[in-house]
C-alpha cells in the first residue's frame, strides 16, 4: 500500500555534492519517523540519518557537518543534502519511513536504493 521512491543518486568526484529525494505515496495517514541508511560493498546497512515528524535530526558519526536531511511532510518526502562527498561515501541509499496508514496500523517501509558513487 505504501511505497518509497529514491532519487538523485549518481558519480561525483569527491568534495562533490548531491540531493537524494525519496518520495512515499499509497495509503498514507502519516509519516512519523524517517531515514536515511546506507550499505556498502561486504559491510551491512548503517544508519545514515533519521528525522522525526517535527524535524529533529540525528545523524551518524561519519556524516556530521556534511549530510543534512530534511523533510516536507507536504510532499511526503524526505531528503538528503550530501556535501563534502569522500569515496568512503560510496554505498546505495536507502530510504525508510514508518508511516501510520491508519489508527492502529503502522509500518516500515524501504525505498529501492540509489547507488552513490565517489570517485577520488
Amino acid at each position: 500500500q505504501v511505497q518509497l521512491v529514491e532519487s538523485g543518486g549518481g558519480l561525483v568526484q569527491a568534495g562533490g555534492s548531491l540531493r537524494l529525494s525519496c518520495a512515499a505515496s499509497g495509503s498514507i495517514f502519516s509519516i512519523n519517523d524517517m531515514g536515511w541508511y546506507r550499505q556498502a560493498p561486504g559491510k551491512q546497512r548503517e544508519l545514515v540519518a533519521a528525522i522525526t515528524s517535527d524535524g529533529s535530526a540525528n545523524y551518524a558519526e561519519p556524516v556530521k557537518g556534511r549530510f543534512t536531511i530534511s523533510r516536507d511532510n507536504a510532499k511526503n518526502t524526505v531528503y538528503l543534502q550530501m556535501n563534502s562527498l569522500k569515496p568512503e561515501d560510496t554505498a546505495v541509499y536507502y530510504c525508510n519511513a514508518e508511516v501510520r496508514r491508519a489508527m492502529r496500523a503502522t509500518g516500515v517501509y524501504w525505498g529501492q536504493g540509489t547507488q552513490v558513487t565517489v570517485s577520488s
